[in-house]
């Protein structure tokens, strides 16, 4: 009887810790990353008697979770994974429709800038026309700086965000320390301490909703996760931080440092999965670089609206004003240099603009070396090497300060559109980041008040001597290069009263003879050159359009002459002095709407390179507009990863109520049974008793 009421005890006991498992899993069907446990039961040591081994009941060996290792690694992936791609989603959509968008994007002002300008090259002399120009001149510019300003904002908020996460990384982290510590004190015994493991994968799930981890299972049961390269976050009870710190090139970029005991790492570049990866890569692969192209696009319409207007003449005579403002101001030049914080020394640098269609929308990373100079472009690794920048006539290039100027160009010579000088000599291993396009949009502004100062007029016009006796007709001369603003007075003593070409005609073919001072000129600027050297003539045909270039004093114009000319016919040049209703320079203006002058390429000649205005802002809104497409997808994609990862796990580690309802009478049962079974012991001990009485 005794055995009979034993193994009757074993059962209750089993029973009832078993309802006890159950209640504990049907109470924690919320609770978030609560593992399912089972009761694991196993025979009592038999014990032998005559007839052979006899059983002695149950007994409880251990309570484990339904856990699958693999099952939850896959889950923080997913989640990592997810999360980075949530992360950068959100922000890309903003940036997508702020580009785009009729009413913020760049395209619809610059179709209106465009289209005012051709109103009043039309009529220009029309001063309501010129205007317009002027205050759609002001829209464009404005559209800029709140392109800019909306960018830029966005930059704020993920600086602000990675903060936040940051903390958030280091609470969930120091949680994991803490459970680390009571999990190995509990381990201790040989059993397993579930609801505290339960607690420490769902605070590494947490975490990689932040960050993406490795995690690293130890002896004592303990985990430890490393962030990035292999930077240790936890390692066993020991938690190092992350912490968001000044960018030490760009004090307008926050960056991560991992601080570990008294030293410090910058990790920022390493960091991925979570939200603090998706928030570094979206600002790495799509912030900056769209900051850049829309500051490049800036800089160049600035530069080639401001040059073509130097290139004519307003309405009183005088040469062309600026329409934007000069973004070569030692202010603006300053702010495009950024010294590391981590220099020694207080020199300072000045970015000037020296060709904008040359420029790329990339920053540059330059560092002192014993030697000199080396240099990088940020966007694609590529060396760039260093060198004096040199005036036309070989001397080497100073700044207003006296500061030798520096040049950069790339493994193919090309120039890279700007040259930088410093203040003073820099230590070896100090570094500067340079951002010769990221304030292009933040600093553009409209300047020009004063309609009639439009230069619309070009310099220089030729006709027709009306005693010729020949039909051929000259074209008004086309400014092809010069410097700008033009020299009025240099222009003025080239073509005095009385310059003309005289028209020399033999047979089917004729020659023109040029005033004193000017050249005939080949297609890339060089002068016409016979076999010896000396200035030469081109032979032109009688009765057809005959195209050629003279050039003077750094002015080169090219004049077409058609028809049939007559021996000494003439065609004089003389200074455009009032050419009120003259369009030419206007229709420049327009042409550079189409005009591809966006990211040109120096080296290459003879076929057009780089983009146009309207061009270059439809590459940046495609190539977001892609990059949106493809996080939508990755979004999607990601998200049926995670929960394909999650109901994985939940098959076999989340509560079940209609199973765990079942095990609550089943257990039951057993309960009754075992209770049976001792009942039927003590009937048979009364049975036993009441036979001896």
């Amino acid at each position: 009887m005794a055995d009979l009421l034993n193994i009757g005890l074993s059962g209750l006991a089993a029973s009832k810790t078993q309802l006890t498992i159950t209640g504990h899993n049907i109470t924690n069907v919320n609770t978030p990353g609560y593992t399912r446990q089972d009761a694991m039961q196993a025979t009592r040591l038999a014990q032998f008697s005559g007839a052979g081994y006899i059983g002695a009941g149950t007994t409880l060996v251990d309570v484990r979770r339904s856990y699958s290792e693999f099952l939850t690694q896959q889950l923080r992936s997913s989640t990592a994974l997810a999360s980075d791609v949530a992360a950068y989603k959100t922000q890309i959509d903003q940036l997508d429709a702020m580009l785009a968008g009729s009413t913020t994007g760049i395209t619809p002002s610059l179709q209106k800038f465009f289209s005012a300008m051709q109103t009043a090259a039309e009529d220009p002399a029309n001063i309501p026309a010129r205007q317009l120009v002027l205050a759609e001149a002001e829209g464009l510019a404005r559209r800029f700086n709140t392109l800019y300003d909306r960018l830029y904002a966005q930059n704020d908020t993920i600086n602000k965000q990675m903060g936040t996460v940051t903390d958030q990384i280091n609470r969930l982290a120091g949680s994991v320390g803490s459970l680390n510590e009571a999990i190995a004190v509990a381990a201790a015994n040989g059993k397993q301490p579930n609801d505290l493991l339960d607690q420490r994968d769902e605070a590494i799930r947490q975490l990689s909703e932040y960050i993406g981890v490795t995690v690293v299972p130890q002896d004592d049961s303990s985990f430890n996760l490393f962030i990035g390269t292999g930077q240790p976050l936890v390692v066993g009870s020991t938690v190092n931080r992350l912490e968001v710190v000044t960018g030490r090139g760009d004090p307008n970029r926050m960056e991560v440092d991992f601080v570990s005991g008294n030293s410090r790492q910058a990790v920022t570049t390493q960091l991925t999965g979570g939200e603090l990866g998706g928030l570094i890569r979206y600002r790495e692969e799509v912030l900056d670089s769209s900051l850049n192209a829309l500051g490049r696009m800036a800089l160049v319409i600035n530069e080639e609206v401001n040059q073509q207007l130097g290139q004519g003449l307003d309405l009183k005579g005088n040469v062309g004003t600026a329409l934007f403002n000069d973004m070569n101001t030692a202010q603006l030049m300053g702010l495009r240099v950024q010294p590391f914080s981590t220099n020694t020394s207080n020199v300072s640098g000045a970015l000037r603009i020296t060709e904008a269609s040359y420029l790329t929308a990339s920053d540059y990373r330059l560092e002192v070396t014993s030697t000199g100079y080396s240099a990088r472009r940020l966007s694609d690794g590529a060396a760039i090497t260093v060198s004096p920048l040199l005036n036309a006539d070989g001397t080497p290039a100073l700044d207003a300060d006296g500061n030798q100027m520096l040049r950069f160009t790339d493994a193919a010579g090309r120039d890279q559109g700007f040259a930088l000088s410093l203040s003073g000599t820099a230590a070896v291993g100090e570094r500067f980041l340079l951002q010769p396009t990221r304030r292009g949009a933040a600093d553009i502004r409209s300047v020009l008040d004063q309609p009639d100062q439009l230069a619309f007029a070009a310099p220089v016009r030729a006709e027709a001597n009306l005693q010729n006796l020949g039909n051929a007709a000259i074209t008004q001369p086309n400014l092809i290069a010069g410097p700008s603003p033009i020299d009025v007075n240099a222009l003025q003593a080239a073509v005095p009263t009385g310059t003309s070409l005289t028209a020399t005609v033999t047979g089917n073919s004729y020659t023109l003879s040029l005033p004193a001072g000017w050249n005939f000129a080949n297609a890339d600027g060089s002068p016409l050159l016979d076999s010896n050297g000396d200035p030469a003539a081109p032979t032109l045909t009688v009765g057809t359009s005959n195209t050629f270039r003279i050039q003077r004093d750094g002015y080169t114009f090219e004049l077409t002459l058609s028809g049939r000319p007559a021996n000494g016919d003439t065609y004089s040049l003389s200074f455009n002095t009032n050419g009120v209703s003259d369009n030419r320079n206007a229709l420049k203006l327009v042409d550079l709407q189409s005009k591809q002058t966006v990211g040109v390429d120096p080296n290459v000649t003879g076929i057009a390179t780089g983009s146009s205005f309207i061009d270059a802002y439809g590459d940046l809104v495609e190539r977001v507009g892609t990059l949106t497409a493809q996080a939508r997808l990755d979004s999607e994609a990601t998200g049926a990863i995670l929960k394909q990862a999650t109901d994985n796990r939940d098959s076999l580690s989340a509560v079940n109520l209609d199973e765990e309802a079942a095990n609550l009478i089943k257990f039951e049962q057993y309960y009754n049974a075992s209770a049976q079974v001792i009942q039927v012991a003590r009937s048979l001990f009364d049975t036993l008793l009441n036979t001896f009485r």
